[in-house]
């Protein structure tokens, strides 16, 4: 589903309207449907934006991923120098982009070493550069659920993460953006379940660079824009923190929860 200009044409661009630039008179509102009878698509997918992603913002995945044997991002590291210092930042392409019920394509020609990443994203509603830190939080239009599907393989063979975390469907999306009034950071939880088994659950609040940090950080001399996303990170739990590491397989559903924004469901094609 998505939003339709007065005449019926379907909005193509979702930035004005994150960004408060229009009225609600230049959109057209039909009659109420129920969500179990609407197809949902990704909330923010369907137009090019930046998707900027956090690595290692919580200190049990940063100490799982470290030890886990993928981490070839900056040689060997001491479980003690696992933590970093500043945020990790890579991107996702927009095209890597889908939405709630679609499937995660599993690319077996290119991975063997599919992983999950459960993440509350953020949503800019106002643009900007050089934003402070206390005012960060004025940029932000509200939150949605990303899920930063991996292929460890590539991951680690490339290094640089965006080979490993770019491809096709690795980047769904939703259920829906919820508005930042209706989310209190303090108390979210972010949890993700692979096949209904809990493999993460963690606070909000334990990410190691917060949510105005990481908007001050990225916005550094750097524009941002409505309609950018910022994924803050995964907590522990994904598949290599396990012995042996548990990959995704064809037929497998992750579900990845975060209240009050609600639930992304796909599963493994």
């Amino acid at each position: 589903m998505r939003p339709v200009w007065a005449g019926g044409r379907a909005v193509g661009d979702l930035g004005p309207i994150i960004g408060g630039e229009l009225l609600a008179g230049d959109l057209e509102f039909g009659d109420p449907i129920a969500v179990a009878d609407a197809e949902l698509l990704a909330p923010i997918g369907s137009f090019p934006r930046n998707i900027f992603c956090i690595g290692k913002n919580y200190r049990a995945h940063a100490l799982e991923f470290t030890t886990s044997g993928f981490d070839a991002s900056s040689g060997a590291v001491a479980p003690g120098d696992a933590i970093p210092t500043a945020p990790i930042v890579f991107s996702k392409p927009f095209t890597s982009v889908i939405g709630p019920g679609e499937v995660i394509e599993s690319h077996p020609h290119l991975t063997s070493k599919l992983d999950y990443e459960a993440e509350l994203a953020v949503v800019i509603g106002r643009g900007g550069r050089d934003i402070a830190r206390a005012d960060a939080l004025d940029h932000v239009f509200g939150y949605t659920i990303v899920n930063d599907v991996t292929a460890r393989d590539r991951q680690q063979t490339h290094r640089q993460w965006l080979l490993g975390k770019g491809l096709d469907t690795f980047c769904p999306m939703g259920p829906a953006v919820v508005t930042a009034d209706e989310v209190d950071l303090a108390e979210t939880v972010v949890e993700c379940r692979v096949n209904g088994e809990l493999r993460q659950h963690a606070s909000v609040a334990d990410l190691i660079f917060d949510v105005p940090t990481l908007i001050c950080d990225l916005s550094a001399g750097m524009t941002l824009v409505a309609g950018d996303l910022i994924a803050t990170g995964t907590p522990a739990g994904v598949g290599i923190g396990f012995d042996p590491p548990r990959f995704l397989r064809p037929g497998d559903e992750v579900a990845a929860t975060i209240e009050p924004i609600g639930t992304l469901t796909n599963r493994i094609g």
